[in-house]
């Protein structure tokens, strides 16, 4: 095929796979619904907080999930591998629902409750949440394992780029959206409208056609599991982007910090999280708005290296930003939007939005590489493996930065983090000459 001229290279992203009916609704249903997802664990964040004024406590709520949502997140690729995809998504996706609908009355009882004796204790929202995030966890493999199945190879890519947007739009007005909410009408409201917006969702998965296991599948259990394990074992490249993206997650994941950060350093409390969180899923947005040029990217071990050392410069501003605040220098803030400070505000936002605009370069390769490179009878599992990895390295990084801001101080995590993925990610190219020299011409696991 004659390559077009770079004057004719698409830059805006190729919508092409939402013409397809199947993926058409599953992305608009899954977008509608990721943004009351997004609403909700901003608010349970803040929800947490408000109850304790204590960031570990905050980052507790990853943590207590991790364990879970790792094993949900192996068995899930292993259903998705062994039954009906479409079967599995509406079952995890209504125990989803449910988590949502328990925190809805465990934020009412909070509120009717707060400063008496029958005051809700914090464990059944650590409960509700991970029960969520265990359903989501196999949603979200299963999902993903039902691309290659309703699109031709060739519009993969394109669909990730898509699925960009999606997240973008997902991360830049729900958590916007919760701060709102949240600072005006409370939390239970805030939980409410996620549970109406899971209604989009669904209907995407409902109107899905069957997607039945292939007559060669392995029947669900240990050994489907180990033989996705052993396939990894021998897919080099795919491992090395497990590894890269895990680095970035575990020391470049500043979310837990927000609801303190707003309050103790920059200022403005439930806004200043919203306007923050949705800056780094502007930066996403924006990055997939204008994603038409990856298609002319193959080397995508390096693009993928290059745009996480680019998150870590990004939360290592960050870190930087919120020390300087906390030395006192530059004025008192407060938790009242009005006592915010302007110009950390805005320096935190465009760190925020780095970061999410590096990690959506990064995400549109890994995936594609993914996707491209597994065979479908193997897709659940690498999928369960994936969603373990994109979501459990957000967990331990919660971990990480709420231990290390309370035995050190909120600027020291993501400082320290930033620097360790720069020097990480450089070892790691250098010790995987086959994910550096990946060519996408010629996916290899």
């Amino acid at each position: 095929m004659t390559q077009a001229p770079p004057q004719q290279r698409r830059r805006l992203v190729d919508l092409a796979p939402l013409r397809v009916p199947a993926f058409g609704r599953l992305w608009v249903g899954g977008a509608i619904a990721g943004i009351g997802a997004q609403m909700t664990i901003v608010a349970v964040g803040l929800q947490i907080f408000d109850m304790t004024h204590s960031t570990l406590a905050v980052g507790l709520v990853g943590g207590i999930a991790l364990l879970p949502m790792i094993i949900a997140g192996l068995w899930g690729g292993v259903l998705a591998d062994a039954f009906d995809r479409r079967t599995v998504l509406i079952v995890s996706s209504i125990v989803a629902w449910l988590g949502t609908l328990s925190l809805l009355g465990l934020s009412l009882a909070d509120t009717l409750t707060r400063g008496t004796d029958a005051a809700v204790p914090l464990w059944p929202f650590y409960l509700a949440t991970t029960v969520a995030t265990v359903a989501a966890t196999i949603s979200g493999a299963t999902r993903a394992a039902v691309i290659p199945r309703i699109l031709p190879a060739d519009l993969i890519a394109r669909a990730a780029a898509l699925n960009g947007i999606s997240i973008g739009a997902q991360l830049t007005l729900g958590p916007a959206l919760a701060g709102v909410l949240v600072a005006t009408l409370g939390f239970p409201v805030t939980f409410a409208v996620d549970a109406v917006l899971f209604t989009a969702g669904f209907l995407g998965i409902v109107m899905l056609p069957r997607l039945p296991a292939e007559k060669s599948a392995t029947r669900a259990g240990l050994r489907s599991l180990r033989d996705g394990i052993d396939f990894l074992r021998h897919a080099p490249n795919i491992r090395s982007s497990f590894i890269v993206d895990i680095v970035a997650m575990t020391f470049g994941r500043p979310f837990a910090l927000l609801p303190a950060v707003a309050a103790l350093a920059v200022g403005g409390g439930a806004v200043t999280v919203g306007v923050l969180t949705a800056a780094a899923a502007l930066g996403t947005f924006l990055t997939s708005l204008f994603s038409g040029p990856v298609a002319h990217v193959h080397r995508y071990g390096v693009a993928i290296a290059r745009s996480i050392m680019v998150y870590g410069g990004c939360v290592a501003l960050l870190g930087l930003v919120v020390g300087a605040m906390q030395t006192g220098w530059f004025g008192a803030v407060g938790a009242d939007f009005g006592e915010v400070n302007v110009p950390a505000l805005v320096l935190a936002a465009l760190a925020m939005a780095g970061m999410g605009a590096s990690d959506e370069v990064s995400a549109i390769f890994r995936s594609t590489m993914m996707l491209t490179a597994t065979p479908d009878a193997m897709q659940g599992r690498l999928q369960g493996i994936f969603t373990v990895v994109v979501t459990g390295g957000p967990r331990i990084g919660d971990l990480y930065v709420g231990i290390l801001a309370t035995a050190v101080g909120l600027w020291f995590p993501p400082l320290l983090g930033g620097v360790l993925i720069i020097a990480l990610i450089a070892l790691i190219m250098r010790a995987q000459p086959s994910f550096r020299n990946y060519d996408a011409r010629n996916p290899q696991p």
